[in-house]
């Protein structure tokens, strides 16, 4: 029935709230930082504090987690969290992005169950799915899940405390860094498979060393500046080296392939920049190396995995619609609005961050235009779940 549909797989909910997420927050964000419209004073932290945060654990958290709901539940070969325990992990999401905008007043145990319980609840949830495949012995590198997930509570914590901000949102950045690294060697073997007939290079020892070096660069604030830039090229060399063998020309042809070489491509561009920020003392070295990150890889791949699993997990072709492609093109000139455009021109740097915001709203909310409406009904091949 449709309306129970939305909550049978992780994915359907938290999807529709990436899009919501995706196409509201930046665009308020721009309206705060230019003065259109006053920051709250019921945020509970500076309002940069609170953009960083809401970006990462409102917005990233919503589609991260819809894949690592949807995705453990494979690895695992369980059923996955379903029904009422979707419910209550949407609610607890909603409740922590009232308490970050609402909670200035709120008192200090309320703010901190309600801005806690969905980032504790499921990491929780993911590791009890992650444990079945432990369990049974099966060869995987999932171990890095039970490394990394539990972190971005304390990495979630230190953004709203203001002593720790750079902390916070260095470790947050370096967590998400891990997952995106372990989501594209799982997808891209498949998705260049498939489109181009070819398998790409998995090197066992090359890929532990990318992921083990990533994992390390979690802490990079807690290291002398020179190791962590030394690490940052070390990792953006061993990338490097492993996309020369993923037939990047082939991915590159077409344009849902070729997004998330784009976005892999962004990790690197991120660790060079950071990198070259930890010898130079270069006042835009760290807004950039974010915003590569959070709008060149976020932005480029959570939109195409959102769109391929919403179809492929609902019983319908992969294929990319002209309206998707669009979506596509949108965030790429986002991207370039907000990150290339004002290295050029930083006179009109107000301009740019409006229009990467407008870019983002436009292109999640014809997200969520399409892809709500197969969120919420069953099926289309007749399958429960």
């Amino acid at each position: 029935m449709t309306g129970r549909a939305l909550w049978l797989v992780g994915f359907r909910p938290f999807f529709a709230l990436a899009c919501l997420a995706g196409a509201i927050l930046p665009l308020w964000w721009a309206l705060v930082y230019t003065g259109a419209v006053p920051p709250a004073p019921t945020f509970v932290a500076a309002p940069l504090q609170w953009h960083a945060h809401e970006m990462f654990y409102g917005f990233g958290w919503a589609a991260l987690g819809g894949f690592l709901l949807t995705a453990s539940k494979n690895w695992s070969g369980v059923r996955g969290w379903h029904g009422g325990a979707l419910i209550f992990l949407v609610a607890a999401w909603i409740l922590d992005r009232l308490a970050m905008s609402f909670g200035a007043d709120w008192p200090s145990a309320l703010f901190w169950l309600a801005s806690t319980l969905f980032q504790t609840a499921i990491v929780a949830m993911l590791l009890w799915t992650l444990v079945h495949q432990r369990v049974r012995g099966m060869r995987s590198d999932n171990y890095f899940f039970w490394i990394i997930l539990p972190l971005f509570l304390p990495a979630k914590i230190f953004i709203v405390q203001g002593d720790y901000y750079i902390l916070g949102w260095s470790m947050t950045l370096a967590l998400f860094r891990v997952a995106f690294l372990i989501m594209l060697e799982r997808t891209q073997v498949q998705f260049m498979r498939f489109a181009f007939q070819v398998d790409i290079l998995r090197n066992q020892r090359l890929d532990l060393a990318i992921k083990w070096v990533a994992v390390v660069l979690v802490f990079s604030q807690l290291f002398p500046a020179a190791l962590t830039g030394t690490l940052e090229f070390v990792l953006a060399l061993l990338l490097l080296a492993r996309f020369a063998y993923w037939y990047p020309l082939k991915a590159l042809s077409r344009l849902d392939i070729g997004i998330m070489y784009l976005g892999y491509l962004a990790i690197v561009a991120q660790l060079v920049i950071d990198g070259i920020g930890q010898f130079v003392d270069l006042a835009w070295v760290g807004s950039v190396a974010v915003h590569v990150f959070t709008v060149g890889v976020m932005g480029l791949i959570l939109p195409a995995m959102i769109m391929r699993i919403a179809k492929g997990h609902t019983g319908r072709e992969v294929v990319f619609a002209t309206a998707d492609k669009v979506v596509l093109w949108i965030m790429m000139t986002g991207f370039t609005a907000r990150v290339v455009a004002p290295q050029f021109h930083p006179a009109g740097y107000t301009i740019w961050l409006h229009l990467a915001a407008t870019c983002w709203f436009l292109a999640f909310g014809l997200l969520a235009w399409r892809y709500l409406p197969f969120l919420i009904a069953p099926r289309a091949d007749g399958k429960e779940h």
